[in-house]
């Protein structure tokens, strides 16, 4: 016996104080049936036909003419047709009525509530083995190769909240990279993580929601929780200390914020373009520890305006892309778009 589609949104009719009873009885007895039979007749639940009997409920038209045209009734001429939920306003104006009586205000204190919760949290709540209140797991990786490139990653486009990691990048030029975030990230510490899209912008948002990963990557990788520049930005001890790993750092900080381009000049309308890789930090501290890491490996690093750090010399770029390497595609196919144009003889870049 299914109740009818939808009924619950339908216009109702309400009818005077006992009034909806005698409807309902007058069709039971002009059909000369049981109320049980009537309900399946009708196609309700016999605790629906109950509550309507019962008047705690008022008909869904669709069910009201139904029951005149089923028990041949005439339509009662002392009902009016309502919309759906046309109490709310009413029964909103008297709950909040009440409550100002009872609290002086709608909703209460809310000061007051939050003095008591947190007086409850402290003697009960965080002792109860609710999955609620429950931290979820996570794998807890020794320091590698692959946790010092997501640090990288982290320190060039991450960001670090009390409850949750996040990693922006760019919605196109990025979209490939991305996924070999997603894939490492699962990987490295065995969460799902979702890709979120602003819609109306070029950005996309991985993000994990695991306070257990907060405080492995706050505690364990030395990264900031909140603001990073505020907070001295730079490279964590436990990377500077290790040349393999200083390698895969720079690789993860570069392929987020780091690029490839031409830089032009124009003398004696001549116009000269020459190869550029940089990163860019507004964390001086950070591009410093950069600079000292490219030249450890022998490069010639410059630093331009305090906060790009460059790679210069073609020899330089091609030696980089050799011993560092990059996880972003979107690099890979600039470097290979440059070395083709420069093993060929051609002047142009890129």
């Amino acid at each position: 016996m299914a109740k009818s589609l939808n009924s619950k949104y339908l216009k109702r009719v309400v009818f005077p104080s006992g009034e909806q009873h005698n409807f309902l009885l007058k069709a039971i007895n002009k059909l000369d049936i049981s109320w049980f039979s009537f309900a399946d007749k009708i196609s309700v639940h016999k605790r629906t036909l109950n509550d309507w009997r019962r008047e705690q409920y008022s008909l869904p038209i669709d069910i009201f003419y139904k029951i005149c045209k089923i028990a041949e009734l005439k339509k009662p001429k002392n009902t009016k047709i309502k919309d759906p939920f046309w109490y709310i306003n009413k029964g909103a104006k008297l709950g909040g009525v009440a409550c100002i009586k009872k609290h002086g205000c709608v909703g209460g204190d809310p000061e007051y509530r939050k003095k008591k919760w947190r007086a409850w949290w402290e003697e009960k709540g965080k002792f109860i083995d609710n999955p609620i209140f429950k931290r979820k797991p996570i794998k807890k990786p020794r320091f590698s190769n692959r946790l010092a490139e997501f640090s990288g990653i982290m320190i060039g486009d991450g960001s670090i909240t009390r409850r949750q990691i996040m990693i922006t990048v760019n919605s196109k030029d990025d979209k490939q990279y991305s996924s070999f975030i997603k894939n490492l990230i699962q990987k490295t510490f065995d969460v799902p993580i979702p890709i979120c899209y602003y819609k109306n912008k070029s950005a996309m948002k991985l993000v994990v929601s695991r306070s257990n990963l907060v405080d492995f990557c706050n505690k364990k990788l030395g990264l900031r929780i909140g603001h990073k520049l505020r907070q001295g930005l730079d490279i964590p001890d436990w990377i500077k200390a290790n040349s393999s790993f200083r390698k895969a750092c720079l690789r993860g900080l570069v392929d987020t914020d780091g690029c490839i381009f031409n830089e032009c000049h124009k003398i004696k309308d001549k116009k000269y373009c020459y190869p550029r890789l940089v990163f860019t930090s507004y964390s001086r501290q950070l591009c410093l520890s950069v600079m000292k890491i490219l030249k450890e490996l022998n490069f010639t690093p410059k630093l331009r305006v305090d906060r790009n750090v460059q790679l210069e010399k073609r020899e330089d770029i091609i030696r980089y892309f050799q011993l560092i390497g990059t996880s972003n595609p979107k690099h890979k196919m600039r470097f290979k778009s440059y070395l083709e144009g420069w093993l060929s003889g051609s002047k142009r870049w890129f």
